[in-house]
């Protein structure tokens, strides 16, 4: 309980500071870069470590990768047959597809079921949503906003010099190694702000705003990525017999809400910013709910 009431209280929070204009307009920014390239890090360096190698740490990656290229052949699909425009159809690969399934996802399985499944958290993120944000995401971006040219080498060179990415890499040399009390005191400490800066920055980022000629892709996009992508990943592990903490991970990281970061990429890009900003708002807060009946479903 404690630790949803810090959910709430965070993103209230930061949702109140954005209303009474006390931060400035770029903390977001600040407060998510401190959370990717410092708190992520540690909590990678920290947990990653304790996993042994077996299937159970492939899971999540295959998981992620069959919902993320199932989800968004599905909103290309129902983009023609429904006639959304270029630039709607674009936004919706990417905050229909991709999951909040760090700065909310880590939070909220610390919550469900505890510190040991923040390692498999911390694999779905990292090689299933920010390698696709990274690749898939840049190329939505780029073909849908026709404002640039894709670049191959640009998109290679942010992902392996991302601080996290490469906490990861060096993290999977390590596993089995047990840390000097002074290391894991120090990574604890950095891993620990992840989860009431995240949150504070999800708050500040909310948007509300939903006119009526943007219901029909919000809710294709709300039910693809809160409804369908669960019931996508649910399928993969009851096909391959996966029934271990690591499925019920990554059955949960399907269904979290939109990707915040997605979000902003999309409104950089000049796909529907407004019809972008309001699924992540609502998505996220939507997400709270079902995925507490998908854990109630799943458990």
């Amino acid at each position: 309980m404690e630790n949803f009431t810090l959910i709430i209280l965070a993103i209230f929070i930061g949702y109140l500071i954005n209303k009474l204009k006390i931060f400035p307009q770029e903390a977001p920014i600040i407060l998510n870069q401190f959370v990717l390239n410092i708190s992520l890090p540690a909590m990678i360096l920290l947990q990653i470590p304790k996993l042994t190698f077996s299937i159970e740490v492939i899971i999540p990656v295959v998981v992620a990768w069959v919902v993320i290229t199932i989800s968004a052949l599905t909103i290309l699909l129902i983009s023609k047959i429904l006639d959304f425009s270029k630039e709607t159809t674009g936004a919706l690969l990417l905050v229909a597809v991709l999951g909040n399934t760090s700065f909310v996802g880590i939070p909220l399985m610390h919550a469900y079921f505890g510190e040991s499944a923040l390692a498999y958290v911390l694999m779905y993120d990292q090689l299933g949503s920010f390698i696709a944000l990274a690749t898939y995401g840049t190329f939505v971006a780029s073909y849908y906003s026709n404002t640039s040219e894709l670049n191959l080498k640009i998109i290679v060179i942010k992902i392996l010099t991302f601080p996290a990415f490469i906490s990861l890499v060096l993290a999977l040399f390590l596993v089995g190694t047990t840390f000097p009390s002074a290391v894991n005191t120090v990574l604890s400490s950095f891993a620990a702000t992840i989860v009431p800066i995240a949150l504070v920055a999800v708050g500040l980022q909310l948007r509300f705003r939903l006119p009526s000629e943007d219901i029909k892709p919000f809710s294709v996009a709300l039910i693809t990525k809160l409804i369908f992508a669960p019931l996508v990943a649910y399928a993969v592990c009851y096909i391959f017999s996966w029934n271990n903490q690591a499925s019920l991970v990554s059955i949960m990281e399907s269904g979290m809400g939109p990707m915040i970061t997605a979000g902003v990429i999309a409104s950089m890009a000049g796909l529907a910013p407004r019809l972008s900003s309001a699924i992540v708002g609502y998505g996220v807060l939507i997400s709270f709910f079902t995925t507490s009946i998908l854990f109630e479903l799943i458990s």
